[in-house]
């Protein structure tokens, strides 16, 4: 095979792929509407799993997951013992810094301590599951620390590598912002009317450069989306956007950085890419960006956007006099960051970075915020109304207390010989615990912890009474789970991760809590229109600020992206993959595994994650002496979470005082309305409510 022939395959692979993603969500759709179906055929009182199962399709045992109450006397497996008794209860312990008032449950939580791993018995069988993989897609499993004593040696931090204050300041730099769809460039207070031509990058360069010929080194894309000007060619916008980063520019290649930045080449996204260009001839460096990674746009005018940056910088600089801009807003949060570290005290000397083995785990078992959505015959086919709630400046709620110190190791044995107090103290302290969870009898709410699903990194949240499952998770879901208002969750003990509590984000959200606050105070009280809304929109880059920053801190494998001439397909890496390609260029990307990062701090990632995510389903008000969330609705009006979000299919009464974690009444949609089964359809209807609540208010 030459290498026509090879890309010509790799065009027709693509659309096999894509074919099989339609069939996929296709076949998803058809195997709801089965369970629907299974479900209803349940209600006639002489319905028989025996009679179910051929016409499904399914085995005997595969319905009686679905419907528990079908299974046949000769099951295999129906004479197992009964589930054991709980364990003796346990006394509660509070996630919050001052311990609330005790919850309703109706039983005491079951905390289980196991023998170490290489002792333990058989998993119990997992009765059923939310959404049974497929014979073909078995959950994956996570990683674990390994039993023996080279598991111990993860246990330390990375020699020479820790978080220190700066002892520079960073160097602003000049910035335009560009309407690619009108050509209107905002430069400071002037204004330019550019003609973009085709709008290539090449065209975007040679416009502002003989507009400004000196000077600039940002360009903010505000609206057009120039990157996406091909995109019918390609069968992802990412490709499409590498294609438009990586056309060759007369006079102009890629960045390679300079001085104290080491960001270098392009950066790949399908919405908000960055491409970074310097000139051949000289040391002139420019970044092309989108103004999209801040906040959304919404058709705003160049100039609102550059206020905006103007207020944004201006109320940052209140807090920190050396604030700076940088180019994104991950970035500018840990810049910030670093600048609030103790020059005096207990950690001086900076926070130390955990080993690579530590770093790895965390970002292998510690999911970010929980996306689901709920089908029938979990929920009704026709809903009453879809209510939208959103929780206002959600992290900023969870940055009160993260993982400092060395790390310890707490086995199965370590966490079995502690008193009960003990073990309370270490769950809801700063942790990360290898658990084994099996939902309780009875429970007909939503999952409470998340467990692995088949794909890369993905997570589904097992409810089906008496399921079992192995997974990871922080102190704050365990919490909820053992003290949640319905039944509590049993929870056995496998290995863990223990830090000391501390406080090392305290200032840094603090100061971003208070720039947010002012600024949305500015939004709503200024009288003129366009100031205005340049303050909401600097507003959300605060909350952007704090939301990339805390991601930036979790620290991913690097992927690097490349180019090679076609003329040298065999210089493309050996373990490289190729993400698209054109007559001269082919563009491949490769993992680096960690880099060598000072800032990275995956456990303080994990522990705003976890909060957030049992925040979800129960958060203690305590000024009203209330509680909101997921579990407290009625089982089966929870339609979907998507991050800080909740669709109900009933309106609460829950309190809201524009406070970081509040829920936030966002959309009302009145119905009758058919279910959402996939993610647009769900985002339809949101956009709808939005619109219906904005038209009609809150009645």
């Amino acid at each position: 095979m030459d290498a026509q022939s090879y890309n010509t395959a790799l065009a027709e692979l693509r659309t096999v792929r894509d074919a099989i993603k339609k069939a996929r969500a296709e076949l998803a759709k058809l195997e709801a509407d089965r369970n629907k179906k299974i479900v209803q055929l349940s209600s006639y009182e002489k319905a028989k799993a025996e009679r179910i199962a051929p016409a499904a399709g399914l085995g005997v045992a595969d319905v009686v997951a679905l419907v528990p109450a079908l299974a046949p006397d000769n099951l295999p497996g129906s004479d197992a013992p009964p589930p054991p008794a709980a364990e003796p209860p346990a006394a509660r312990a509070a996630a919050e810094p001052a311990p609330p008032s005790p919850q309703p449950a109706a039983a005491a939580p079951a905390i289980t301590t196991t023998a170490p791993r290489s002792a333990l018995t058989p998993l119990p069988t997992q009765t059923a599951a939310a959404e049974p993989p497929t014979a073909t897609e078995a959950p994956r499993e996570l990683p674990a620390i390994p039993t023996d004593t080279s598991g111990d040696a993860w246990f330390s931090h990375t020699t020479g590598l820790a978080s220190t204050r700066p002892n520079f300041t960073q160097q602003a730099r000049s910035t335009v912002f560009l309407d690619a769809a009108t050509g209107v460039l905002v430069h400071r207070n002037q204004t330019h009317r550019l003609d973009l031509g085709a709008a290539t990058a090449a065209d975007i360069l040679t416009a502002v450069f003989h507009a400004l010929p000196e000077g600039v080194e940002r360009i903010y894309i505000t609206a057009g989306d120039p990157w996406h000007r091909d995109a019918d060619r390609y069968p992802y916008l990412r490709d499409a956007v590498a294609a438009w980063l990586n056309a060759p520019i007369p006079d102009w290649r890629t960045d390679t950085g300079r001085g104290r930045d080491r960001m270098a080449g392009h950066f790949v996204h399908a919405r908000n890419p960055v491409g970074r260009y310097q000139r051949a001839s000289s040391d002139q460096h420019v970044e092309i960006r989108s103004a999209g990674e801040w906040f959304d746009t919404d058709g705003d005018d160049p100039a609102v956007i550059r206020d905006a940056f103007v207020l944004l910088w201006q109320a940052l600089r209140r807090h920190w006099n050396d604030a700076v801009l940088m180019g994104s807003p991950s970035q500018t949060g840990r810049d910030l960051w670093t600048r609030t570290i103790p020059t005096r005290g207990q950690h001086a000397d900076g926070y130390p970075v955990l080993s690579e083995e530590l770093r790895g785990l965390l970002h292998a078992t510690a999911g970010q915020g929980r996306n689901e959505l709920i089908t029938p015959p979990r929920i009704p086919d026709q809903l009453p109304q879809l209510v939208e709630y959103d929780r206002t400046f959600a992290y900023a709620k969870h940055t009160w207390k993260s993982p400092v110190g060395p790390p310890r190791r707490i086995t199965a044995a370590t966490f079995a010989a502690w008193s009960e107090k003990e073990q309370m103290r270490a769950l809801y302290g700063c942790g990360h615990w290898h658990v084994r969870v099996t939902v309780p009898q009875g429970w007909e709410h939503v999952g409470l912890l998340p467990a692995p699903a088949p794909g890369d990194r993905t997570w589904h949240y097992p409810a089906q009474p008496g399921a079992t499952f192995t997974t990871w998770a922080g102190g704050p879901e365990l919490h909820t789970a053992l003290t949640n208002p319905l039944a509590p969750w049993k929870i056995e003990i496998l290995d863990g991760i223990l830090w000391e509590d501390g406080k090392p984000l305290e200032d840094w959200a603090k100061k971003l809590k208070e720039t947010w606050a002012n600024l949305s105070a500015q939004a709503h009280f200024h009288g003129d229109a366009q100031q205005a809304r340049a303050a909401h929109l600097a507003s959300r880059a605060v909350r952007s600020i704090l939301l990339y920053g805390i991601g930036s801190f979790a620290q991913r494998p690097r992927m690097v992206t490349g180019t090679t001439p076609r003329t040298m397909e065999r210089d493309v890496p050996p373990d490289a993959e190729i993400i698209a390609f054109d007559e001269a260029l082919i563009t491949w990307q490769k993992p680096t595994g960690f880099t060598r990062d000072p800032n990275a701090h995956p456990e303080w990632a994990a522990a705003i994650w976890s909060g957030a995510r049992a925040a979800l389903l129960s958060q203690r008000h305590r000024d009203d002496d209330t509680y909101a969330g997921a579990l407290h609705t009625p089982p089966g009006s929870v339609v979907a979470f998507r991050t800080d979000a909740l669709y109900l299919t009933q309106p609460q009464t829950w309190p809201y005082h524009s406070q970081p974690g509040d829920y936030l009444l966002r959309g009302h949609l009145p119905g009758p309305l058919t279910a959402p089964t996939n993610e647009e359809e769900l985002l339809t209807l949101r956009d709808a409510g939005r619109a219906h609540l904005t038209a009609h208010g809150e009645n």
